[in-house]
This record gives C-alpha cells, sequence and structure tokens, in this order.
C-alpha cells in the first residue's frame, strides 16, 4: 500500500512542475524562446513530452552553431543572409544571439546597416512572420489594449518609428519595422539585454512613398501620412500607455522619425519620459567619440578645429549640438563654439538673411553671409574647414575635387562620410585616403574593406556605427534606473568610446574600437555612464552597486541553454509514512 501511494506521488510532482515551468511537446519546440532544436537531453525530451519527436542524436549548441554558419557562408546575397539569419531567430533564439555574438563583425552588417536597409525596402516581399507591435491611426484610443496583447509583461526597453526616414532611404512606412527589430537585436548582442524585456513597435499613420501605394505587397495602411493632430495625439496616447502598463522607467528609442518631429517629439518628451532618439543623440555621440579619436591624433584639441556640415538634420543637428557642448566644457562660450560650425543644406550654406527657410533648430549655426557659395566644393574653399562631416544621405557628394581641396588645405584633415546604407555615402574609404594620400582621418557610415595605398600602406576605415553607443546607453539606463536621460549621458558616452580605441587601432586608421569587441565596448561604456548618473544623483539603483562592471555582468542575458528539468526530489520515508491504524 505504502509503495504504491508513494509512486503516485512522484508523477504528480513532475506533472505539476513541467506545467508551471514550459510548455509541453510541440509548443515547447515551435517557440524560439524555449526551442533547444536537437540539443534537448534525453531526460528534458522524455518528461516534457518530446520523445521521438526529434532526431534520436543529441547535439550541443556548438554543434548546432558551426552547422549555421556553415549554411550561411554557402550564401552569397547580403539579402538572402538577411533571411537566413532572421529566420534563425524565429525558431531558436538562444542559438541567434550565439551566432551573432561569435561573428559580430562578419553579420552586425547583414542584421544592421547596410543590409538592413535593403530588407527594410523588401520587407512586404520577404515577409513571413511579424515582429513586435503594429499601431496605426485607425487605432487611436485603443493603444493600450494592442499592449496588451503583446504576450512579454517586463518590458525594459522599446525602439519605436513611424518609417517615415528611415535610413537615406526615406519614407517606407510599416516597411520600417525592421529597424526598431535591428536595433533590439543590437541591444541584446551587444549589450547582453534580455530578449524578453525587448519590445519593437511601428506606428503607422500612412505613407507618402507612391510606390508602396501601388505595391500589393505592402503590409500597412493604404493611405497618405497624416500630418493632423490626430498623429499628435497618437504619439502621445502610445508614450503614456507604455509607462502606465511597463512603468516610468521604461526606455522608450526612437528611431527614424522626419526630421521636424524627431526634434519636436525630443523636446516635447525627454523631461517626462526615460527617452532619446538615437538618429539626433547616438549619432551625435559616436561621432564626437570619433572626432576625440582624431584629437588624439593631430594632437589638436576640439576647440580648435573648424566644422562644415554635409546636411543640416537631425543627424547634423545632434551632432553639433554635441560638439558645442564638449566646446562649452572646455571653457569655450556657447556662441563662440557655434560660430566654428557651419551646414550645407540642400539649398546651400546656411546664412543668416537667405532666402529659402530656416529651422528654428539650425538658427544658432547661420552665420553672417561669407562671399557667394552656390556648391559644397565652393564652401570647402571658402571656409578651408578641418573637418568635414556628411550626413545628408544623398550619394557621392565628397567628389574627388572636394576630397583633395581638403588635402590641400589641411595637413590631417578629418572626412567623416556617414551617411547610410552604403549607397547612400558621401564618399568611399578608398577614394579618402587615395585623394588625401593616406593622410586624412576618415570614419565612415556603413563599412568598407580596408584599403592598399601605392606605397604598400594598409589604412582600415572607423565605422561610425551608432550601435557602439545605444546598447551601453541603454545597458546603465535599465540597470542603473534612470527615469529621465540628459544630453550629458551621450557626451560622457562618447568620451567613454573614444578612451577605449588603442594606439594600434588608431596606427591602422581606425578611430573607433574593433567591432569585435563590441560587447566589451558596450560594457566598459554603461560602467562610465553609470560612475556619471551616481555622482549626479540620476540612478535610482540602490544602493549603488561597489562594482559597476560586476553588477552588469551579473544581470546580462546568457545564450547557453537552460535546462527544462523540473526540479525532482524526494522527500524523507517518514513524510509518507501511513500513521498507524
Amino acid at each position: 500500500m505504502l509503495s504504491r501511494l508513494k509512486l503516485t506521488l512522484r508523477p504528480c510532482a513532475y506533472f505539476c512542475r513541467c506545467m508551471h515551468t514550459v510548455e509541453k511537446g510541440r509548443p515547447l519546440m515551435l517557440s524560439p524562446r524555449t526551442n533547444k532544436g536537437m540539443a534537448f537531453t534525453l531526460e528534458e525530451r522524455q518528461i516534457l513530452g518530446l520523445h521521438g519527436l526529434l532526431p534520436p542524436k543529441i547535439e550541443t549548441q556548438d554543434i548546432q552553431a558551426m552547422r549555421f554558419k556553415k549554411n550561411l557562408d554557402r550564401i552569397r546575397s547580403p539579402l538572402t543572409k538577411y533571411i537566413y539569419v532572421m529566420g534563425i531567430q524565429e525558431r531558436n533564439e538562444k542559438l541567434f544571439y550565439r551566432v551573432l555574438l561569435d561573428n559580430i563583425e562578419e553579420l552586425m552588417p547583414i542584421v544592421y546597416t547596410p543590409t538592413v536597409g535593403l530588407a527594410c525596402s523588401q520587407y512586404g516581399h520577404i515577409f513571413r512572420r511579424p515582429k513586435g507591435v503594429f499601431i496605426s491611426i485607425l487605432d487611436k484610443g485603443h493603444v493600450r489594449s494592442i499592449l496588451d496583447n503583446w504576450p512579454e509583461t517586463n518590458i525594459k526597453a522599446v525602439v519605436v518609428t513611424d518609417g517615415e526616414r528611415i535610413l537615406g532611404l526615406g519614407d517606407l512606412g510599416v516597411y520600417g519595422m525592421g529597424i526598431p527589430v535591428g536595433k533590439l537585436c543590437l541591444y541584446t548582442t551587444c549589450a547582453g539585454i534580455d530578449p524578453r524585456g525587448c519590445l519593437p513597435v511601428c506606428i503607422d499613420v500612412g505613407t507618402d512613398n507612391e510606390t508602396l501605394l501601388k505595391d500589393p505587397f505592402y503590409l500597412g495602411l493604404y493611405q497618405k501620412r497624416d500630418h493632423s493632430h490626430h498623429y499628435d495625439e497618437l504619439i502621445d496616447e502610445f508614450m503614456e500607455a507604455i509607462v502606465n502598463k511597463y512603468g516610468r522607467s521604461t526606455l522608450i528609442q526612437f528611431e527614424d522619425f522626419g526630421n521636424h518631429n524627431a526634434f519636436r517629439f525630443l523636446k516635447k518628451y525627454k523631461d517626462k519620459y526615460c527617452t532619446f532618439n538615437d538618429d539626433i543623440q547616438g549619432t551625435a555621440s559616436v561621432a564626437l567619440a570619433g572626432l576625440f579619436s582624431a584629437q588624439r591624433v593631430i594632437k589638436k584639441p576640439i576647440t580648435e578645429h573648424r566644422y562644415l556640415f554635409l546636411g543640416a538634420g537631425e543627424a547634423a543637428l545632434g551632432i553639433a549640438d554635441l560638439i558645442v557642448m564638449s566646446m562649452k566644457e572646455a571653457g569655450m562660450p556657447e556662441k563662440e563654439a557655434q560660430k566654428k560650425i557651419w551646414m550645407f543644406d540642400k539649398f546651400g550654406l546656411i546664412c543668416e538673411g537667405r532666402s529659402e527657410p530656416i529651422e528654428d533648430n539650425q538658427v544658432a549655426y547661420a552665420h553672417p553671409a561669407p562671399k557667394s557659395t552656390k556648391t559644397f566644393l565652393d564652401a570647402v574653399n571658402l571656409l578651408q574647414p578641418t573637418t568635414i562631416i556628411g550626413v545628408a544621405g544623398a550619394g557621392r557628394l565628397f567628389t574627388k575635387e572636394v576630397i583633395s581641396a581638403m588635402g590641400r588645405n589641411n595637413e590631417r584633415p578629418i572626412i567623416f562620410a556617414l551617411s547610410n546604407p552604403t549607397t547612400q555615402a558621401e564618399c568611399t574609404a578608398e577614394e579618402a585616403y587615395t585623394l588625401t594620400e593616406g593622410r586624412c582621418l576618415f570614419a565612415c557610415g556603413s563599412p568598407f574593406d580596408p584599403v592598399t595605398l601605392p606605397d604598400g600602406r594598409v589604412l582600415k576605415s572607423g565605422q561610425g556605427n551608432n550601435a557602439y553607443i545605444f546598447p551601453g546607453v541603454a545597458l546603465a539606463v535599465i540597470l542603473f534606473g534612470v527615469r529621465k536621460i540628459s544630453d550629458q549621458v551621450f557626451l560622457e558616452a562618447a568620451k567613454a568610446l573614444a578612451d577605449q580605441v588603442t594606439n594600434e587601432e588608431l596606427a591602422e586608421g581606425l578611430l573607433y574600437p574593433n567591432i569585435s569587441n563590441i560587447r566589451e565596448v558596450s560594457i566598459n561604456t554603461a560602467v562610465k555612464i553609470g560612475e556619471f548618473l551616481y555622482a549626479n544623483g540620476l540612478a535610482l539603483e540602490y544602493p549603488e552597486p561597489k562594482d559597476k562592471r560586476e553588477f552588469l555582468m551579473s544581470k546580462m542575458w546568457k545564450t547557453n541553454y537552460e535546462s527544462f528539468v523540473p526540479d525532482i526530489y524526494d522527500w524523507p520515508e517518514s513524510a509518507t509514512k501511513l500513521p498507524s491504524l
């Protein structure tokens, strides 16, 4: 009698524990969060109802990663690689991030710029499975109920776009969802942020892209973009719904909004929510870090440079404002710092009193008009900048003549061609290095191959990739408990990034650390930001971690498989002994 009672007790414990821990059977394999493929152990297969549903072999994650990489290496098309890699994310999340982290230098250009731009432009044609939350203008008044449909409840970071200005490709509407998805992939890969706490969001208010409105595969609303007060009301409702559901400290990253809306929303929300705009502040921080690195090479402080921007949108203004902040920190008055920065937009040089419109955010950089300048080359020859920064997304406008002029006017010219994707870059690394005889300090938005000069020197190009900044910022903000993100955070991030560039990397032409070390870079950046946050009373995580690096490492999500075997143990025999009757 007693032995039969014991037998009935233990299977019940197995069953109840399994049901509360994970799904059983095929659902366990169909969820990317729990699927291990053939790495489920024999014990897991037997207990969780998987035995016989998989081939008999039990594999390690190492073997799975090897297979993944071998299949990937057979693919030549970047877009096909993107489809294959993101398909793995849809099936086995742990394996996806393991391979991405192990091969970050090779795969970052696939899951992020430049290939993600191509993927966005073809999003409806390659669409397989939805990722993230889609909120349309027709859902106004019901945003919270849409968020309630998302299965995860402990969201720490949201990346949101309305698809109006995707990279240098313009208005892609809901096709822009590839950007929040890609950004959050890098949150996890570069900074170890738990993907279960990440939410990509696309706000669909229509599109002004006529091609998409005629595309039968387009996935969004077939209507012109709504620019009315309903748009603002929808964004307001979205922001409030996020913090009401997930908490006031939820990080909300704005991505690829149109210039006017990007600045407007940043100004409107930055003191009310935990938010930042990566196109403005992240780009600014990574560009400033490149300038700090260049400063180490040419031994000339940032206050002694003259800057000329090609483009005057959110990226240009964000970089310019952060340069001014850095100059002010170095002791230069704000007005004097602003006078060192000029901008050239589609109408020409931004000057006081010009007939073409000047936006409010551009006024600080509109100076008294010099002699007539019709072209960017005219501006380079007239102003003789030490630094040119391209963020116009208009293609090869750093012409041979422009680069040659920079080389004539400066012993070590600084040339940053930061526009994405590669087709929109202002010039290539080969053009910049060759036309300046290897003397320029070059950074780019998309990766370029190393350049071999006629004298045999090989120079690499530093990619001014926002991924050096936003994962580390997000890691610090989430784990140190920040409710408002000040501009100073991005200045500190720029300093931290530049400090991690080695002298050997500078000698190779690099202005940023090797991308293969980006996880380490993000951790170090987060530590420096944490020190700033606690020193200025901006961190709410208490007590303050004594070893901030150890604290961050202990909280980071891991790619190794977890055991799904329920907690099974025996009680003493006396506990189940029947009383004497």
